[in-house]
């Protein structure tokens, strides 16, 4: 078993997202530490691309901001060398294709392996073309994320079937942000990845608060946070910290009650 999907052994996970270099390096640093001193179980680290199509306005401006300040995928590396001195829980790139390709398939997974990352979500990836990195990533033992959106059964069941670590359900069509309502039959796509394979299935885009992540957590092995973490840092800047500190926490602890409640 993964250390991914490990951490979905002691029961439901929080994950949190961070866009790396946003404002700047040093505070990457600082937010992650807070985060999983916080509770979080799984820590996404977005680097930054110039057109993340992913992504709602809020990410979207977090790359922005982390490109101005001069964040390359070396400095990102540099600061997860940083955080893995303190930091133990699994650590997922989340990026785009191209930033792995003009980088080198071979040279970013041997990279990110040597710096204790454990897995890596590319979601302008689709399905039929995940073989041009899975086997790359398979061999340096990072986890290749497969996401699934609210579409069809089959699609939904083929793709768990081949999924490493967990599967990232997609709450709602369209890009992140955070959501008032998720109308999205959680349970069901939850219910039709466990069907096809034994294996986590996380749900994010839209929750961002702590009854939504309660909510979504009764559905599911565990719930993804990124735009609402982001627009603490868009607030508060390099004085993010102890906001995220908190928030996380919060969060944490809503998921956790889910857990009591099943």
């Amino acid at each position: 078993m993964s250390k991914i999907a490990e951490a979905f052994e002691g029961g439901k996970a929080f994950i949190a997202f961070i866009t790396c270099g946003d404002p700047d390096i040093a505070s990457t640093v600082s937010f992650v530490t807070a985060a999983a001193e916080a509770g979080a179980d799984i820590i996404e680290l977005g680097i930054p691309f110039s057109d993340p199509t992913a992504e709602g306005p809020v990410i979207e401006a977090a790359n922005m901001r982390s490109l101005a300040a001069g964040t390359t995928t070396d400095k990102v590396f540099e600061a997860v060398r940083e955080i893995r001195k303190t930091v133990k829980i699994p650590l997922l790139f989340m990026t785009y294709a191209n930033v792995v390709f003009s980088y080198g398939t071979e040279r970013f997974a041997r990279a990110a392996a040597e710096i204790g990352m454990d897995g890596v979500i590319l979601p302008d990836v689709p399905y039929e073309e995940k073989e041009e990195f899975a086997p790359v990533f398979r061999r340096y033992g990072l986890d290749f994320i497969s996401l699934i959106a609210p579409t069809s059964h089959e699609r939904i069941s083929m793709i768990s079937r081949d999924a490493e670590g967990f599967v990232y359900c997609v709450s709602s069509l369209g890009v992140t942000g955070t959501r008032e309502h998720i109308t999205t039959d959680i349970s069901e796509m939850t219910g039709l990845v466990h069907a096809a394979k034994k294996i986590p299935a996380a749900v994010g885009f839209g929750i961002s608060a702590p009854a939504q992540a309660r909510e979504m957590a009764a559905h599911a092995d565990g719930v993804i946070v990124g735009s609402a973490i982001m627009k603490l840092i868009e607030k508060y800047g390099t004085e993010a910290a102890p906001h995220i500190r908190a928030f996380v926490s919060e969060m944490k602890a809503a998921v956790r009650e889910a857990e009591r409640e099943k």
